[in-house]
Protein backbone atom coordinates (compact mmCIF):
# COMPACT_ATOMS: atom_id res chain seq x y z
CA UNK A 1 0.00 0.00 0.00
CA UNK A 2 3.05 2.25 0.70
CA UNK A 3 4.41 1.46 -3.08
CA UNK A 4 0.76 2.45 -4.46
CA UNK A 5 0.47 5.63 -2.57
CA UNK A 6 4.19 6.67 -3.58
CA UNK A 7 3.04 6.19 -7.31
CA UNK A 8 -0.30 7.46 -7.01
CA UNK A 9 1.62 10.63 -5.84
CA UNK A 10 4.21 10.81 -8.99
CA UNK A 11 1.49 10.33 -11.52
CA UNK A 12 -0.61 13.00 -9.99
CA UNK A 13 2.19 15.56 -9.62
CA UNK A 14 5.10 14.37 -11.86
CA UNK A 15 7.31 17.61 -10.91
CA UNK A 16 6.94 16.86 -7.08
CA UNK A 17 10.20 14.60 -7.30
CA UNK A 18 13.06 14.26 -9.30
CA UNK A 19 13.57 12.14 -12.69
CA UNK A 20 16.62 10.12 -10.51
CA UNK A 21 14.11 9.19 -7.57
CA UNK A 22 11.22 8.60 -10.39
CA UNK A 23 13.55 5.85 -11.55
CA UNK A 24 13.96 4.30 -8.62
CA UNK A 25 10.43 4.18 -7.47
CA UNK A 26 9.69 2.83 -10.68
CA UNK A 27 12.67 -0.07 -10.86
CA UNK A 28 11.47 -1.11 -7.21
CA UNK A 29 7.82 -1.40 -8.87
CA UNK A 30 8.86 -3.34 -11.75
CA UNK A 31 10.25 -5.94 -9.67
CA UNK A 32 6.83 -6.25 -8.30
CA UNK A 33 5.08 -7.04 -11.23
CA UNK A 34 7.65 -9.40 -12.25
CA UNK A 35 7.20 -11.40 -9.24
CA UNK A 36 3.52 -11.50 -9.44
CA UNK A 37 3.49 -9.78 -6.00
CA UNK A 38 1.43 -6.79 -7.99
CA UNK A 39 -1.34 -7.08 -10.32
CA UNK A 40 -2.92 -4.83 -12.78
CA UNK A 41 -6.24 -6.41 -12.10
CA UNK A 42 -7.33 -9.18 -9.49
CA UNK A 43 -10.10 -11.56 -8.53
CA UNK A 44 -13.08 -9.73 -6.78
CA UNK A 45 -16.30 -11.57 -6.12
CA UNK A 46 -18.10 -8.04 -5.09
CA UNK A 47 -17.77 -7.45 -8.80
CA UNK A 48 -19.89 -8.09 -11.62
CA UNK A 49 -17.27 -9.29 -13.61
CA UNK A 50 -15.54 -10.86 -10.85
CA UNK A 51 -12.87 -8.97 -11.07
CA UNK A 52 -10.93 -5.72 -10.21
CA UNK A 53 -8.55 -3.21 -11.51
CA UNK A 54 -6.05 -1.52 -9.51
CA UNK A 55 -5.59 1.66 -11.47
CA UNK A 56 -2.48 2.32 -9.54
CA UNK A 57 -0.33 0.00 -11.35
CA UNK A 58 -1.53 1.26 -14.52
CA UNK A 59 -0.56 4.55 -13.11
CA UNK A 60 2.88 3.38 -12.28
CA UNK A 61 3.35 1.50 -16.13
CA UNK A 62 2.87 4.69 -17.41
CA UNK A 63 5.35 6.35 -15.06
CA UNK A 64 7.84 4.06 -16.48
CA UNK A 65 7.48 5.50 -20.33
CA UNK A 66 7.33 9.32 -18.38
CA UNK A 67 10.52 8.81 -16.69
CA UNK A 68 12.93 6.94 -19.14
CA UNK A 69 15.37 7.38 -21.76
CA UNK A 70 15.81 6.39 -25.27
CA UNK A 71 18.74 3.80 -25.52
CA UNK A 72 20.35 1.31 -27.67
CA UNK A 73 19.27 -2.48 -27.37
CA UNK A 74 21.33 -4.93 -28.61
CA UNK A 75 20.26 -6.39 -32.34
CA UNK A 76 21.63 -8.88 -34.32
CA UNK A 77 22.87 -5.82 -36.78
CA UNK A 78 24.91 -3.05 -35.24
CA UNK A 79 23.57 -0.41 -37.84
CA UNK A 80 20.45 -1.16 -37.04
CA UNK A 81 19.58 -1.20 -32.95
CA UNK A 82 16.66 -1.49 -31.27
CA UNK A 83 15.70 1.63 -29.26
CA UNK A 84 13.47 1.55 -26.20
CA UNK A 85 13.50 3.32 -23.18
CA UNK A 86 15.64 2.19 -20.64
CA UNK A 87 12.98 1.68 -18.04
CA UNK A 88 11.67 -1.41 -19.95
CA UNK A 89 14.47 -3.85 -20.48
CA UNK A 90 13.55 -7.82 -21.36
CA UNK A 91 12.55 -10.20 -18.55
CA UNK A 92 14.77 -11.90 -17.14
CA UNK A 93 14.96 -15.45 -17.59
CA UNK A 94 16.98 -18.82 -16.37
CA UNK A 95 16.84 -22.22 -16.08
CA UNK A 96 15.45 -21.48 -12.60
CA UNK A 97 12.45 -19.95 -14.43
CA UNK A 98 11.32 -22.97 -15.91
CA UNK A 99 9.95 -21.37 -18.40
CA UNK A 100 10.51 -22.36 -21.90
CA UNK A 101 11.19 -19.70 -24.61
CA UNK A 102 11.70 -21.05 -27.55
CA UNK A 103 14.26 -19.39 -29.80
CA UNK A 104 13.13 -17.26 -33.04
CA UNK A 105 12.61 -13.99 -32.42
CA UNK A 106 10.31 -13.70 -29.31
CA UNK A 107 10.00 -10.83 -26.78
CA UNK A 108 8.85 -10.45 -23.00
CA UNK A 109 9.02 -6.93 -21.41
CA UNK A 110 10.52 -7.02 -17.57
CA UNK A 111 7.58 -5.96 -15.86
CA UNK A 112 5.56 -9.13 -16.96
CA UNK A 113 4.73 -11.78 -14.90
CA UNK A 114 5.58 -15.45 -15.89
CA UNK A 115 4.36 -18.32 -14.31
CA UNK A 116 6.34 -22.28 -14.12
CA UNK A 117 6.52 -24.12 -16.58
CA UNK A 118 4.90 -21.40 -19.44
CA UNK A 119 5.60 -22.24 -23.09
CA UNK A 120 6.65 -19.10 -25.46
CA UNK A 121 6.46 -19.85 -29.06
CA UNK A 122 8.28 -17.81 -31.27
CA UNK A 123 7.24 -15.00 -32.29
CA UNK A 124 5.43 -14.14 -29.77
CA UNK A 125 4.82 -11.30 -27.12
CA UNK A 126 4.37 -10.32 -23.51
CA UNK A 127 3.78 -6.94 -22.65
CA UNK A 128 4.68 -5.03 -19.10
CA UNK A 129 1.61 -5.61 -16.83
CA UNK A 130 0.98 -8.72 -17.96
CA UNK A 131 0.00 -12.03 -16.11
CA UNK A 132 0.48 -15.61 -17.29
CA UNK A 133 0.06 -17.91 -15.17
CA UNK A 134 1.68 -21.73 -14.74
CA UNK A 135 1.29 -23.95 -17.14
CA UNK A 136 -0.19 -21.75 -20.06
CA UNK A 137 1.12 -21.52 -23.89
CA UNK A 138 1.71 -18.31 -26.04
CA UNK A 139 1.97 -19.62 -29.53
CA UNK A 140 3.43 -18.37 -32.69
CA UNK A 141 2.29 -14.43 -33.51
CA UNK A 142 0.08 -14.52 -30.40
CA UNK A 143 0.16 -11.13 -28.44
CA UNK A 144 -0.48 -10.74 -24.43
CA UNK A 145 -1.34 -6.87 -24.08
CA UNK A 146 -0.17 -4.17 -21.48
CA UNK A 147 -1.70 -5.26 -18.03
CA UNK A 148 -3.78 -8.64 -19.61
CA UNK A 149 -4.20 -11.69 -17.15
CA UNK A 150 -4.21 -14.99 -18.48
CA UNK A 151 -4.67 -17.89 -16.01
CA UNK A 152 -3.50 -21.66 -15.43
CA UNK A 153 -3.04 -23.69 -18.49
CA UNK A 154 -4.46 -21.66 -20.97
CA UNK A 155 -3.73 -22.24 -24.96
CA UNK A 156 -3.66 -18.70 -26.47
CA UNK A 157 -3.06 -20.14 -30.01
CA UNK A 158 -1.05 -18.93 -33.13
CA UNK A 159 -1.42 -15.34 -34.47
CA UNK A 160 -4.32 -14.92 -31.04
CA UNK A 161 -4.26 -11.35 -29.82
CA UNK A 162 -5.16 -10.65 -25.94
CA UNK A 163 -5.42 -6.92 -26.29
CA UNK A 164 -3.90 -4.49 -23.79
CA UNK A 165 -6.07 -1.92 -21.54
CA UNK A 166 -3.22 0.13 -20.42
CA UNK A 167 -5.47 3.71 -20.61
CA UNK A 168 -8.16 4.71 -19.48
CA UNK A 169 -6.37 3.40 -16.26
CA UNK A 170 -9.56 2.90 -14.67
CA UNK A 171 -11.01 0.17 -16.86
CA UNK A 172 -10.11 -3.59 -16.75
CA UNK A 173 -7.77 -5.23 -18.96
CA UNK A 174 -8.58 -8.65 -20.29
CA UNK A 175 -8.56 -11.09 -18.36
CA UNK A 176 -8.96 -14.87 -19.59
CA UNK A 177 -9.19 -17.50 -16.48
CA UNK A 178 -8.15 -20.73 -15.87
CA UNK A 179 -8.08 -24.02 -18.70
CA UNK A 180 -9.35 -21.46 -21.18
CA UNK A 181 -8.69 -22.40 -24.95
CA UNK A 182 -8.04 -19.18 -27.07
CA UNK A 183 -8.25 -20.59 -30.93
CA UNK A 184 -5.77 -19.29 -33.68
CA UNK A 185 -6.43 -15.54 -34.83
CA UNK A 186 -8.59 -15.12 -32.63
CA UNK A 187 -8.98 -11.19 -30.90
CA UNK A 188 -10.14 -10.60 -27.56
CA UNK A 189 -10.47 -6.20 -26.50
CA UNK A 190 -11.34 -3.91 -24.17
CA UNK A 191 -11.36 -5.71 -20.84
CA UNK A 192 -13.24 -8.74 -22.27
CA UNK A 193 -13.90 -11.49 -19.39
CA UNK A 194 -13.65 -15.37 -20.60
CA UNK A 195 -14.38 -17.23 -17.54
CA UNK A 196 -12.48 -21.16 -16.67
CA UNK A 197 -12.86 -23.87 -19.19
CA UNK A 198 -14.55 -21.65 -21.81
CA UNK A 199 -13.52 -22.89 -25.58
CA UNK A 200 -12.95 -19.33 -27.95
CA UNK A 201 -13.12 -20.75 -31.14
CA UNK A 202 -11.03 -19.73 -33.93
CA UNK A 203 -11.26 -16.09 -35.61
CA UNK A 204 -13.85 -15.30 -33.06
CA UNK A 205 -13.87 -11.69 -32.39
CA UNK A 206 -14.58 -9.96 -28.86
CA UNK A 207 -14.64 -6.64 -27.34
CA UNK A 208 -15.74 -5.44 -23.79
CA UNK A 209 -19.10 -4.78 -25.75
CA UNK A 210 -20.26 -7.01 -27.76
CA UNK A 211 -23.34 -8.80 -27.58
CA UNK A 212 -22.86 -12.38 -27.14
CA UNK A 213 -25.89 -14.50 -28.45
CA UNK A 214 -26.31 -17.49 -26.19
CA UNK A 215 -28.25 -20.20 -27.74
CA UNK A 216 -28.42 -23.05 -25.64
CA UNK A 217 -30.01 -20.70 -22.91
CA UNK A 218 -31.64 -18.73 -25.75
CA UNK A 219 -30.55 -15.10 -24.41
CA UNK A 220 -28.10 -12.48 -25.27
CA UNK A 221 -25.49 -11.67 -23.38
CA UNK A 222 -24.46 -7.93 -22.46
CA UNK A 223 -22.28 -6.37 -20.21
CA UNK A 224 -23.56 -4.78 -17.19
CA UNK A 225 -23.70 -0.72 -17.10
CA UNK A 226 -19.87 0.48 -16.74
CA UNK A 227 -18.64 -3.08 -16.95
CA UNK A 228 -17.45 -5.25 -19.61
CA UNK A 229 -18.36 -8.59 -21.11
CA UNK A 230 -18.28 -11.90 -19.39
CA UNK A 231 -17.80 -14.97 -21.42
CA UNK A 232 -19.56 -17.57 -18.90
CA UNK A 233 -17.58 -20.54 -17.61
CA UNK A 234 -17.36 -23.38 -20.06
CA UNK A 235 -18.86 -21.68 -23.33
CA UNK A 236 -18.31 -22.59 -26.54
CA UNK A 237 -18.17 -19.91 -28.44
CA UNK A 238 -17.69 -19.43 -32.33
CA UNK A 239 -17.50 -16.61 -35.05
CA UNK A 240 -21.36 -15.53 -36.19
CA UNK A 241 -23.42 -12.97 -38.03
CA UNK A 242 -26.54 -11.11 -38.06
CA UNK A 243 -28.68 -9.81 -40.20
CA UNK A 244 -29.12 -6.19 -40.33
CA UNK A 245 -32.44 -4.71 -40.33
CA UNK A 246 -32.45 -1.52 -39.99
CA UNK A 247 -31.95 1.60 -42.82
CA UNK A 248 -30.90 -0.15 -46.23
CA UNK A 249 -29.00 -3.23 -44.32
CA UNK A 250 -32.28 -5.75 -44.81
CA UNK A 251 -32.42 -4.32 -48.47
CA UNK A 252 -28.51 -4.86 -49.46
CA UNK A 253 -28.30 -8.52 -47.49
CA UNK A 254 -26.15 -6.92 -44.82
CA UNK A 255 -24.76 -8.63 -41.82
CA UNK A 256 -22.74 -8.35 -38.89
CA UNK A 257 -20.12 -10.66 -37.56
CA UNK A 258 -21.41 -11.67 -33.65
CA UNK A 259 -19.94 -14.18 -31.15
CA UNK A 260 -22.59 -17.00 -30.83
CA UNK A 261 -22.23 -19.73 -27.55
CA UNK A 262 -22.98 -22.54 -29.45
CA UNK A 263 -22.80 -25.09 -26.59
CA UNK A 264 -21.20 -25.36 -22.77
CA UNK A 265 -18.60 -27.62 -22.34
CA UNK A 266 -18.81 -31.12 -22.07
CA UNK A 267 -16.67 -34.53 -21.64
CA UNK A 268 -16.42 -34.75 -25.59
CA UNK A 269 -15.37 -30.95 -25.60
CA UNK A 270 -12.62 -31.88 -23.27
CA UNK A 271 -11.64 -34.72 -25.39
CA UNK A 272 -11.50 -33.13 -28.32
CA UNK A 273 -9.04 -30.56 -26.22
CA UNK A 274 -6.92 -32.89 -24.67
CA UNK A 275 -4.28 -33.04 -27.62
CA UNK A 276 -3.17 -29.74 -25.41
CA UNK A 277 -2.07 -31.48 -22.77
CA UNK A 278 0.86 -33.50 -24.94
CA UNK A 279 2.17 -30.33 -26.92
CA UNK A 280 3.15 -29.41 -23.38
Amino acid sequence: MELAKIIESLFQDPDGTSLEEARAVFKKFRQELTSGRVRAAEPDTTSTTGWRTNSWVKQGILIGFRCGAVVNFPSPDMNSPYLDKDTLPLHPLSTASKVRLVPGGSSIRDGSYIGENVICMPPMYINIGAYVDEGSLIDSHALVGSCAQVGKRVHVSAAAQIGGVLEPVGALPVIVEDDVLVGGNTGIYEGAVIKKRAVIAAGTVLTGSTPIYDLPKQRIIKPAPGASIVVPEGAVVVPGARSVSVGSGSDWGLSLATPVIIKYRDDRTDTRTELEAWLR
